[in-house]
């Protein structure tokens, strides 16, 4: 792998740049893998690179039935935090953070991580208790937080409009949270797994599997029969579709999570905001570009597009709580394809099915759970056992009822 440095900037300046190696191979699938990961995005590129780095594993192949970066990692918002509620979420979360603030030394790429913060706006006297409640629980499970009045949030946002028809009372802000580039991270995911080992076959979609005895054998794809001894799911919204033709149920719903940005700016929002009520969540991209988030279409598609109405109510949203953004012209706008599970926290570890194991359910937080979710996810298949971190997240949750409901906890309700 070359080593990414200002050394090997200049000497690649002397031939004009036209020396680079590929930062990843294209290699045409084996006839047997040892692990099968389906879904080259964020979580299914993570898990091949710690199952090659920290677990030995070299027979690995993840596929992609499209290009990398063309789901769900490259369509979100790019919002890296922990705060959440519950300590079981908690605890996951802050160790995928914390695998954020080293993955660009980890991994010799620059994945423009902005610890910039994240703050939770607070629009009445009860939403504000409900926030003093979230941010203990965040303290109590050593997660950094700290509450703020109005007359701080006036300073730290002299552009935000105070008193807006939801009049602002306060707030609670994680100031390590903050945003890191969503396609740098999958390429340097991707550049790292397959120079441990992992081969990365893209245009290879999944139209089948063979399985017997409780295992499955062998998947059929566009690109012919491929077989392993373990198999991995990763594949975000299109879980469900994947699962039942292996015969397994999940459940999961699947659904349109839309964002946009402007027309870039000079500096002028340095925190990600985000609110409730007002319904939507905002942050300044490295480019001047202000990233937009807001709520999901209100029916399940695999669309990746979205409708007007919510591109509408997000706009609109913005510009209530920060009057001077209605002068920006809107540039592009996107769609993910969220899985949304019944209590909004992820499904991972084993399944059913005696060899498959399962990465989905991330709702709205999958982009911020990709360090920890690749690094549990690898240790429960390299040792068929589930990681710590994990074992709150399986599947049987469901049947015992230990749910842990989340939903307050996405960057805005869903």
């Amino acid at each position: 792998m070359q080593s990414y440095s200002a050394i090997s900037l200049f000497r690649h300046a002397l031939s004009r740049h036209r020396r680079w190696p590929r930062a990843w191979r294209s290699p045409a699938p084996k006839k047997h893998y040892d692990v099968l990961i389906i879904g080259a995005g964020g979580h299914g590129l993570a898990t091949a690179y710690y199952l090659a780095t920290k677990h030995g594993l070299k027979d690995i192949a993840v596929l992609e039935k499209g290009y990398i970066g063309g789901g769900n990692s490259g369509r979100n918002t790019q919002v890296c935090r922990s705060n959440y509620f519950y300590p079981e979420s908690a605890a996951f979360y802050e160790h995928s953070l914390r695998l954020y603030e080293n993955l660009g030394l980890d991994l010799n790429f620059n994945i423009m991580l902005s610890q910039r913060g994240n703050l939770e706006l607070s629009h009445s006297l009860e939403e504000l208790e409900m926030n003093r409640r979230w941010a203990t629980a965040m303290s109590l499970n050593g997660i950094d937080s700290e509450m703020l009045d109005r007359e701080d949030i006036r300073r730290m946002f002299p552009i935000l409009n105070m008193d807006c028809r939801f009049p602002v009372t306060g707030g609670f802000i994680q100031k390590r949270a903050g945003i890191s580039r969503h396609d740098a991270v999958v390429w340097a995911l991707a550049r790292a797994a397959s120079a441990a080992g992992a081969d990365i076959i893209q245009g290879c979609e999944v139209s089948g599997f063979e399985a017997s005895d409780s295992r499955i054998q062998s998947v059929q794809t566009s690109r012919g029969r491929i077989a392993a001894e373990r198999f991995a799911l990763c594949v975000a919204g299109h879980s469900s579709h994947l699962a039942s033709l292996a015969g397994l149920r999940l459940p999961i719903e699947s659904i349109a999570l839309q964002a946009m940005v402007t027309e870039p700016i000079k500096p002028i929002l340095h925190t990600v905001l985000g609110s409730l009520v007002i319904h939507a969540y905002i942050s300044q991209s490295d480019r001047g570009e202000i990233v937009i988030g807001g709520g999901a279409d209100s029916f399940n598609s695999y669309a990746q597009r979205g409708i007007l109405p919510t591109i509408q109510n997000s706009a609109s949203a913005v510009t209530e709580l920060i009057p001077c953004f209605s002068r920006l012209r809107m540039m592009r706008q996107w769609a993910g394809t969220c899985d949304v599970s019944p209590d909004s926290s992820p499904i991972v570890g084993a399944s059913p099915i005696e060899n498959l194991y399962l990465s989905t359910g991330w709702g709205t937080g999958g982009f911020k759970a990709i360090p920890a979710g690749g690094d549990t996810l690898a240790c429960t298949i390299a040792n068929n056992a589930p990681h710590e971190l994990l074992r709150p997240f399986a599947l049987d949750r469901f049947e015992s009822g230990r749910l842990i409901d989340e939903g307050a906890a996405a960057g805005v309700a869903h």
